[in-house]
């Protein structure tokens, strides 16, 4: 195991140690996660070390990204275990700021993405998750000050709200995707997988491999909108309470009818137990 990464509280004391950094030539990362770290979140650490020489990991459970209907306090906080992953990943700093830290009194400002915030996935049936994403990383972005920030690719419709923010508000961290960090048989990784039952672990794996066989169907030609209701039908089957499984353009979230529309994206969420599930493959 390597150091622990130093823990910031403060955006002041964030500031300062990006400051000393940039002083001494370095390049710096941020990985922004709400925490309950696992394999998934350590491939984006990895992913910022091979570009950064300094790498931040951000943790906080942010409370303006959560429906009422949806259990804020319910959310797994792990910081200590997330820590002794850190340092064993060799990460350089954590910044783990305060509610307050964050959203002080009287703080009163948001931000409101539409384009692909508003394409009819994720943002059905959670209306306002976006605006509580684009509000916390537009702050975490001029907080840290990085170079570059890593995002996971399970969350496609996020990233793309990111990268569509991120240049519309002319913030000049770049922002990568890493692809989705799965387990050995496909499913993707999450840390909302540890409340699925045995049972409904063994059938959560029915989503990743529908959308692999679906995207090599329409690869070898088969029609998108027939694939994909063959799909939805597919996943229903196997006890799943579908909320949606569509094929988007890749980078505007815009439906796509054939591979003519360009890359594709097929995105699926879906319900088993109390436990919701998203993923996504390309095509």
């Amino acid at each position: 195991m390597t150091g622990q990464p130093q823990i910031f509280r403060e955006v002041s004391a964030l500031r300062g140690a990006v400051a000393r950094w940039r002083a001494a030539g370095e390049t710096v990362a941020l990985v922004p996660t709400m925490g309950a770290l696992h394999a998934g979140h350590i491939s984006l650490v990895k992913a910022a070390q091979a570009r950064a020489r300094r790498v931040i990991v951000s943790i906080f459970v942010n409370p303006t990204q959560f429906a009422p209907n949806e259990d804020f306090s319910a959310y797994p906080r792990t910081f200590d275990a997330d820590l002794a992953k850190l340092a064993e990943a060799g990460c350089d700093a954590c910044f783990a700021p305060t509610a307050p830290e964050m959203y002080p009194e009287g703080f009163s400002t948001k931000v409101i993405p539409a384009g692909p915030a508003l394409a009819g996935l994720e943002d059905k049936f959670r209306p306002d998750h976006f605006a509580g994403v684009a509000q916390v990383v537009t702050k975490l972005l001029n907080q840290a000050q990085a170079d570059f920030a890593f995002f996971g690719e399970k969350d496609f419709q996020q990233l793309a709200v990111i990268r569509r923010m991120a240049a519309d508000l002319d913030i000049p961290t770049q922002i990568f995707g890493v692809p989705t960090l799965r387990e050995t048989d496909g499913l993707a990784m999450s840390s909302r997988n540890v409340y699925l039952s045995a049972e409904e672990r063994a059938r959560a794996v029915t989503l990743s491999r529908v959308l692999r066989e679906s995207a090599e169907a329409i690869q070898g030609g088969a029609a998108v909108a027939e694939t994909v209701a063959c799909a939805g039908a597919e996943i229903a089957a196997a006890g799943f309470a579908l909320d949606y499984i569509e094929a988007r353009k890749a980078e505007s979230l815009a439906p796509a009818a054939s591979l003519a529309d360009g890359p594709i994206r097929l995105l699926v969420a879906a319900r088993i137990g109390r436990t919701r599930l998203i993923d996504n493959w390309p095509v």
